[in-house]
């Protein structure tokens, strides 16, 4: 043992005593010998060269275009066109868009390995920071290599190159078209009950059923206490069918809780009840949770995706969490048959906010609802203070 440390000891007094601070530590190793590459000094190579990067810029080009072309010519859908068994307008479109970006990487790639300036440059390591002057340098440098680049000596590939880039915003454009109508354009246009952010299929004298199974609610089917997850009658009457429907349940879900009438803390809310039962948006106000997490002592409804709680006693109002607006509150009624109907729509956007949304006070909103809805609302029972 000792006889190899002595060793190691000897080894290691061999090796010089590096200092961090002292140049030239190592020799240097020189340049490889520079390589020119055939573009360098064969004319006839670089001309072949700029027009194969030619070719795959206007080959992107054309790609692009045939995007266009495809998706106004191929009939999308369950009933679309069929290629080889497989839905032709996903084909074309993803084949033309796939091909113009990959013959644009080619083109751009071929460009830099074979026809833009190729110079070794190596230079000492210095501070991190640089100087006015070389500062002045470097953006001298940089003019010097979008000079030397060739974009002012060839002017074809350089116009291919913009051409092909520019061309290839076409789909990006023409694919803005599958966003579909506006929001307001959709409301106005009602092409099914409910369409459009504004609005949900409950109406004045619309039952509420039971989730899942479309049964009405009398008031004494609940007790204190019980929450039922519900649903307008329209959902159930065969009326819409498909995407309609599916849209339609979704925005109508609703919650139904009964409490004393006495821990009922606000006036609006009183109003819009029916013997204690309150009926709210299932749609939290944050990102859109269905929520039904009831507290049964406090009527607290709490969200479990990000724990936004709502105090169904007063309005709704958000008493934790990131939900920035109260829950939307159904105005109830009774029916002639004894059954809880709803005395309109929701007098408010149900989910979470939206561009062309705006944010009330509960009084103002009570108050535009009054005007509109308020008279109609009597033959269900309805009158101001509770029912």
């Amino acid at each position: 043992m000792s006889s190899d440390l002595s060793e190691i000891e000897k080894h290691d007094d061999s090796h010089t005593e590096l200092n961090a601070h002292t140049d030239a530590l190592l020799p240097d190793p020189g340049m490889h010998e520079h390589h020119w590459r055939p573009t360098d000094v064969d004319p006839k190579a670089e001309k072949r060269a700029e027009r194969q990067v030619s070719l795959f810029l206007g080959l992107s080009a054309l790609c692009s275009v045939l995007f266009v072309v495809a998706y106004f010519t191929v009939k999308p859908g369950y009933d679309g066109d069929v290629w080889a068994g497989y839905g032709a307008s996903n084909l074309a479109l993803g084949t033309t868009l796939g091909f113009a970006l990959l013959f644009l990487g080619i083109g751009v790639i071929q460009w830099a390995r074979k026809l833009v300036i190729d110079v070794e440059v190596s230079e000492e390591r210095h501070s991190a920071a640089s100087s006015p002057a070389t500062r002045e340098v470097a953006v001298a440098e940089l003019k010097a290599a979008l000079h030397e680049s060739g974009m002012a000596r060839r002017p074809f590939i350089r116009n291919a190159m913009i051409g092909s880039a520019a061309l290839l915003g076409l789909p990006a454009i023409v694919m803005l078209k599958d966003l579909g109508q506006t929001n307001a354009q959709i409301t106005e246009e009602q092409p099914y009950p409910g369409a459009g952010l504004e609005h949900t299929v409950w109406d004045a004298g619309v039952r509420v059923v039971r989730d899942v199974v479309g049964t009405p609610i009398r008031p004494g089917d609940l007790e204190i206490g019980d929450l039922v997850n519900a649903e307008p009658s329209t959902i159930f009457d065969g009326s819409l069918h498909g995407a309609p429907l599916q849209i339609a349940k979704s925005k109508a879900a609703t919650v139904l809780l009964r409490m004393d009438p006495t821990d009922i803390a606000h006036d609006v809310t009183r109003n819009w009840s029916v013997e204690g039962i309150v009926a709210y948006s299932k749609i939290c106000t944050h990102v859109g949770c269905p929520i039904s997490l009831n507290e049964r002592t406090t009527h607290h409804l709490l969200c479990p995706c990000h724990q936004s709680t709502f105090d169904l006693a007063d309005h709704g109002k958000v008493l934790f969490g990131p939900a920035g607006r109260h829950l939307p509150q159904l105005p109830l009624g009774v029916d002639s048959d004894g059954f809880l109907v709803a005395l309109s729509d929701y007098p408010e956007p149900v989910g979470v906010s939206y561009w062309e949304r705006n944010t009330y006070d509960i009084d103002e909103i009570f108050d535009d609802w009054s005007k509109d809805h308020a008279a109609d609302a009597e033959q269900y029972g309805y009158k101001e203070g509770g029912q």
